[in-house]
């Protein structure tokens, strides 16, 4: 490892009921980029509060450069030259791209009249974005920017303060391919231009791409470390979940009743003019494949009722069901887990009681009021079979995992007897371990009979799981391929808009 720029040592923090790091220790070495896996809940985002300033520790030192440092605030976090760059992402898009880079920090002229010197800050805004291969004016809106390029925008405003450690955490969850590799470019030109750089992912392929060590977290403990030649997919997977993960992926034996629910003629505000039709069995996975923008979600929020369709049928077992608003839908046991759950799936501020009951509140009522009782023990009861980890049913959501979050999502809709589950991007900002488990959820339900639409940006994912891929280009569906046709070559095919690729045999 080169010379240490950072040394955490003996790091403990307690939140309520929780002991969230125990004794962690971390090092960076200057000019040098160490991934930092684990699975949700394991203690990652703490550590990288505690480093950014956001939360303090309980016990344990943080050393910059061999000397003692006191990381009280985020001033203090961007003085010492730590930049954080969130998986949420802190821009303003009324802004223009220097007002983002500078905000708070702009040059001024005019003496006590303090006027801000936008050719300056223009000027200045350039110089770094360019630095990051970004050949933009600094007098862009940001709204105009694509998520990526504001992504840019919050690198360029870390190093406009001088920052020597970048944190990344989880920067290429909601980014395309070709913006992800744009993004591993933008970290091995930090690194020649000697930035350390913490990055933190679930993607465990990018490890290998642009990690120097990757450091493995484990319910808030240290787990072990990996050097550049021993990076690979079942080592972390090994460190992160303390086994190995058998049977990653579970097929099962394909639709036991075709037809069961059916989509024809299905027109979407996004793409007037595409017509979706597809089908989906009972007891099938039916994977939705396609480029960002090729409609998937579009199709989705139709069907849920979400953003009402201008044209189509949707029929389950053989009856047309009219949906107008999710109520409709819900009403015929068609559910949604959408693809962002915190915002469309969750009330976070709510409890895990509250968020699994209030679909179907009713239930727990006696005379026109709640029964807490009541709801009380039919949360439980979910969390327990869907093991969701929590303190209690009366814990916020706001405080789970991603993983776990995603299964107070499942639960809610659980408790309803789905007929039809549609599942949006399932596994996003997900562990590993947590993806295993969702995986297995989701062919459990189709062994029980429920028919099961599953979108998902992942090509290994949509291979893995599904029984059959629909894939989707500019809102029309270019085909549909078999088990046996499947391959990442064949989806691409018809995610690009080309005709489907046909064995030779």
């Amino acid at each position: 490892m080169p010379s240490a720029l950072l040394e955490v040592q003996g790091i403990t923090k307690r939140f309520p009921g929780v002991l969230a790091l125990d004794n962690v220790s971390l090092a960076v070495g200057a000019g040098e980029v160490v991934g930092l896996i684990g699975e949700n809940g394991a203690g990652k985002s703490t550590l990288m509060n505690i480093l950014g300033g956001v939360i303090q520790a309980d016990a344990g030192s943080i050393r910059l450069d061999g000397r003692a440092a006191a990381i009280r605030t985020v001033s203090d976090a961007i003085a010492l030259g730590i930049g954080f760059i969130h998986q949420e992402l802190n821009v303003l898009d009324n802004l223009d791209v220097a007002g983002n880079i500078f905000l708070g920090r702009e040059p001024v002229w005019g003496g006590p009249l303090r006027l801000v010197s936008r050719r300056e800050m223009f000027t200045r805004a350039e110089e770094f974005l360019k630095r990051l291969g970004l050949d933009i004016p600094g007098s862009t809106p940001l709204g105009q920017l694509s998520l990526a390029h504001q992504q840019m925008v919050e690198i360029a405003k870390a190093l406009s303060q001088d920052a020597r450690l970048i944190i990344m955490d989880e920067p290429t969850s909601a980014l395309t391919l070709s913006e992800t590799e744009r993004l591993l470019v933008t970290v091995r030109d930090l690194r020649a231009q000697g930035v350390s750089i913490i990055y933190i992912s679930h993607r465990l392929g990018e490890m290998g791409r642009c990690a120097d060590r990757v450091v493995v977290l484990r319910d808030g403990r240290n787990a072990g470390e990996l050097g550049r030649g021993e990076i690979n997919h079942q080592a972390m997977v090994r460190l992160m979940v303390g086994r190995d993960l058998q049977d990653w992926y579970v097929h099962g034996s394909g639709a036991k009743a075709p037809r069961y629910f059916e989509v024809r003629g299905l027109r979407t505000r996004a793409h007037p003019a595409c017509e979706v039709s597809f089908d989906v069995g009972r007891g099938e996975v039916l994977g939705l494949a396609g480029l960002v923008g090729a409609g998937r979600s579009e199709v989705a929020q139709a069907i849920f009722g979400v953003d009402a369709p201008l044209a189509g049928e949707v029929r389950l077992e053989g009856k047309t069901v009219r949906i107008q608003s999710a109520r409709d839908a819900i009403r015929a046991r068609i559910y949604l887990v959408p693809e962002d759950r915190r915002r469309a799936g969750l009330v976070t501020e709510m409890t895990v009681r509250e968020n699994i009951t209030m679909p179907d509140l009713w239930r727990y009522t006696v005379a026109g009021l709640v029964r807490g009782a009541k709801e009380t023990a039919a949360a439980g009861a979910q969390c327990a079979a869907l093991r969701v980890k929590t303190p209690s049913v009366e814990a916020k959501v706001l405080n789970l995992s991603g993983g776990n979050q995603q299964k107070v999502v499942l639960a809610k809709w659980l408790a309803l007897e789905p007929k039809v589950l549609i599942f949006d991007e399932p596994t996003r900002g997900i562990d590993v371990g947590a993806k295993a488990e969702i995986y297995r959820l989701m062919r459990d339900l189709a062994e029980r009979g429920v028919a099961i639409l599953m979108i998902s940006s992942e090509l290994d994912e949509i291979l893995g799981v599904s029984d059959r891929v629909a894939v989707m280009h500019e809102g029309a569906l270019t085909g549909i391929l078999e088990r046996r046709e499947c391959s990442e070559e064949a989806i691409m095919h018809l995610a690009v808009g080309q005709c489907p690729l046909r064995s030779a045999s």
